[in-house]
């Protein structure tokens, strides 16, 4: 029974310990393959926020030279405009954009302004720039003193006349790129800045104070702490391609998101504080920490209901196991231990506790076969049911009482320390039977013959021991019945010596 018990635990937890890690490492790969989604999914929000960035920035720069293209057109097909004619234009084209400056010229870089006032920009090198390509329709400048020392953004349309080349160009301030980052946006520490190829700061918006961009470079401010994020922004910049790198920078760290502006191999580049990101992967990560620990209590109470019911069970089955053994193990007459059980359970007493002196006695009712013969079968029965019952009250809960033969029993007093204690147990049981009575309405005096072998002087092992102690029972039986008698002389001599 213990055998199959063990094989139906084994058979439960071994399945059940596979599963849970199987469960578990699931869970750990699925949780790693999250977080590296929540990271990934940031990293493209932070793209599209830059990207939208520079889409607002670069339709403020399309507006001026969507509004002066029908003044292109119209200078190229009127070619007799007078200068007052010419001042009109640029004062309208003023008037209708954002641009704080609109200047038309010729080649040689002199022209007139919306003001209708002369000016010449030969020599500056944004006009130097505009001369050098047919095609750059964006050119920054810091050579303009109109600028409110931020620098601007020059819009370029060409006019093709007769007489030559013309520009109109609009002067849009970087001023206004300050405000192209709101401060709601991501923190207070977040910044956006557009640069240039190499890294030079063309303007900047949000945390103008940041480290990063204080070197007028941004590459030049991150590199010494970051030489290998560096080298790969740069490698991002040229082959126009867009991402983000996380960096450091004296003490403050950052996420870098950047994307091509689209004009003149320039780039918008979104810093955020990596405070911010890790707060929004946090976020992004709760509802699958969420769920994880769902799963994980799930988990727990699957394996706590297959423990539970498993423990159950096998209460239950201990339960039933020890009613059936108690049922195998009883005598169904005197309720005592039959003779298996009493043998089994001296045995185990032996075998774990080989020094612990105790006493054996064999006790058979005296004239058994006459009270059946003259009293009946029943009577007799009922002398055995009751000499059961009184002589269980005469003893300890554990120590060992069976009825192992029709009229014999079997006595085995655990622990009895010294002969006092062994003279005295002897006492008590002889005594008893002097007066013993059996039979609810005809009392009936039943005597018999006790026999006494000592553990483990007289008897290491069950069976020469219950060979002392019959011994001594045919000693007793011997010398007229109705006494007890050991199997050792030096017992029987003490107790003489004590009568």
């Amino acid at each position: 029974m213990e055998k199959q018990n063990k094989t139906i635990v084994v058979s439960w937890i071994v399945p059940g310990l596979i599963l849970v890690a199987v469960i578990f490492v699931m869970m750990f790969n699925f949780s790693n393959k999250s977080s590296a989604d929540a990271k990934d999914t940031i990293s493209k929000n932070l793209i599209k926020s830059a990207q939208e960035y520079s889409d607002d920035f670069l339709y403020e720069l399309e507006t001026l030279c969507n509004v002066a293209s029908p003044f292109r057109v119209w200078l190229e097909e009127n070619p007799d405009l007078d200068e007052a004619d010419t001042a009109d234009m640029t004062a309208i084209l003023y008037s209708c954009t954002d641009a704080y400056k609109v200047l038309y010229c010729d080649q040689e870089g002199t022209g007139i302004d919306q003001t209708g006032a002369q000016i010449s920009v030969a020599g500056r090198d944004y006009f130097n720039t505009v001369l050098q390509s047919d095609t750059v329709s964006y050119v920054y400048t810091k050579d303009d003193e109109g600028a409110a020392g931020s620098g601007a953004i020059v819009a370029v349309q060409r006019v093709s006349r007769e007489s030559g080349s013309y520009y109109m160009l609009l002067f849009y301030s970087m001023d206004k790129f300050n405000g192209l980052m709101p401060k709601s946006d991501f923190d207070n520490r977040s910044f956006l800045t557009l640069v240039d190829s190499t890294g030079n700061i063309l303007g900047t918006s949000g945390a103008a104070d940041s480290a990063a961009l204080a070197q007028g470079n941004i590459m030049d401010s991150i590199r010494p702490e970051n030489e290998e994020m560096t080298r790969t922004i740069q490698n991002r910049f040229d082959n126009g391609s867009r991402g983000t790198t996380p960096v450091a920078v004296k003490g403050e760290g950052y996420t870098l998101a950047y994307v091509p502006f689209s004009a003149n191999r320039w780039e918008m580049v979104l810093g955020v504080s990596q405070n911010y990101v890790d707060r929004q992967v946090g976020i992004q990560w709760q509802n699958i920490k969420d769920m994880l620990l769902y799963l994980v209590i799930a988990v727990f109470v699957f394996i706590g209901m297959i423990v539970f019911i498993n423990i159950v069970g096998k209460i239950r089955n201990n339960e039933k196991n020890k009613e059936l053994e108690d049922k195998a193990d009883t005598d169904l007459l005197t309720g005592l231990t039959n003779k298996l059980a009493t043998e089994r359970k001296i045995k185990d007493f032996m075998s774990q506790n080989p020094n612990s002196q105790s006493m054996l006695f064999i006790l058979d009712v005296d004239n058994f076969k006459k009270i059946n013969d003259t009293m009946g079968h029943a009577f007799g029965d009922e002398v055995l049911r009751s000499l059961g019952q009184q002589i269980t009250a005469l003893f300890r809960a554990t120590d060992i009482i069976g009825r192992v033969g029709g009229d014999e029993f079997m006595i085995f007093l655990k622990g009895v320390s010294d002969k006092e204690a062994i003279r005295k147990e002897a006492r008590k049981v002889e005594n008893f039977f002097h007066n013993f009575q059996a039979g609810e309405y005809v009392k009936y005096a039943a005597t018999a013959s006790i026999g006494v072998a000592i553990y483990p002087q007289e008897g290491a092992d069950f069976e020469t021991l219950y060979k002392a102690a019959d011994q001594g029972l045919y000693k007793a039986k011997k010398r007229g019945k109705n006494q007890l008698a050991f199997y050792h002389d030096e017992w029987v001599q003490a107790k003489s010596e004590e009568d």
